[in-house]
């Protein structure tokens, strides 16, 4: 994928495990394509890439806003962002890509966001807001303290259309998002970001009031998902490459990205966790054993599609276009 350089102009602790980084072009140039809901590749270190999603509003123009929380369970990313990056720091990105649209012209929109999923979340309420199109917006966190932009929002232009959220779980959560979700007005889109577990519970409130085509969701932190058609989770299976005529052998504990790599089959990733969708390959016959956030349900039902990094195979051979 493409890269440019761009500068950290400013960082803002926004939380205590959350800062949030301006960027801009080192060329003087300006940055395009920050949309609602869109997100950049950002070079951590040499082979460390991570995802950040982009909470521009209107007014943020030519620059990127983005917001890095400190995961516990950093595999490096998070951490080195906290750690190293200062203002005045050049680093490498890629172009605004945007997989997770806001549709302009829905009469309603409900935001939903759960921790640091508030990130594109935020950027589609700044830009409803500027419109001055109907919305509404939930937020939910741990404890205030623990809420990023809390004061932005509180004070700003957004307060009168968000509600805060904090320490609920079980059936207390449960009950909240059963009243938030029961009634919808028509024609409204229902927009979720936030860790996976957070949007499992929200997705399956949705369900009897929001239709398919309504509701649209971005994960944060995605753990690879185990498919329920799988008899032996890690089996081994082979890959056979339709370009080249080869096949791949992958074993229990090894993800087919790496079996691939292994046999010398160069193939972008990034976040290699079934989230950003950069290793989708095609898949020509076979059938996937789909474990990844980034496909639709009927995306994952048709079987043309994989992402090698958390997916592997329910059939003993899978035929990839590679």
């Amino acid at each position: 994928m493409e890269r440019m350089e761009v500068e950290i102009r400013e960082i803002v602790d926004e939380a205590p495990d959350i800062k949030s980084l301006l960027l801009a072009a080192a060329s003087g140039a300006r940055l395009t394509g920050a949309s609602p809901g869109a997100h950049i590749d950002v070079v951590i270190a040499p082979g460390i890439v991570r995802q950040y999603s982009l909470w521009n509003g209107p007014e943020d123009d030519g620059v990127f806003r983005i917001a890095v929380k400190r995961e516990a369970q950093s595999r490096g990313g998070s951490q080195r962002v906290h750690d190293e990056f200062l203002p005045g720091r050049v680093i490498e990105i890629s172009a605004a890509r945007n997989h997770f649209p806001l549709d302009f012209d829905a009469p309603h929109s409900v935001l939903v966001a759960g921790g640091i999923g508030i990130t594109p979340i935020l950027s589609m309420a700044r830009h409803l807001h500027a419109r001055g199109h109907s919305f509404e917006l939930h937020y939910f966190t741990r404890s205030v303290g623990h809420t990023a932009f809390h004061e932005r929002i509180r004070t700003g232009g957004l307060r009168n259309f968000t509600r805060f959220h904090h320490a609920l779980e079980g059936a207390a959560l449960h009950d909240r998002l059963d009243g938030m979700l029961r009634g919808r007005r028509e024609g409204a889109h229902l927009y979720l970001c936030g860790p996976a577990p957070f949007m499992t519970l929200v997705r399956e409130t949705a369900q009897a009031a929001w239709p398919d085509d309504a509701v649209h969701f971005e994960y944060f932190g995605a753990a690879p998902q185990v498919s329920s058609d799988t008899q032996d989770a890690d089996a081994a299976f082979t890959v056979e490459l339709a370009r080249s005529g080869r096949t791949v052998s992958v074993q229990p504990g090894c993800s087919t990205l790496d079996a691939l790599r292994a046999a010398g089959v160069e193939i972008e990733s990034s976040c290699e966790q079934g989230v950003c969708g950069t290793c989708l390959v095609q898949v020509l016959d076979g059938v996937p054993d789909h474990r990844d956030l980034y496909l639709t349900d009927e995306e994952r039902a048709a079987n043309q599609s994989m992402l090698p990094c958390v997916s592997r195979a329910c059939s003993a051979a899978i035929t990839l276009d590679l």
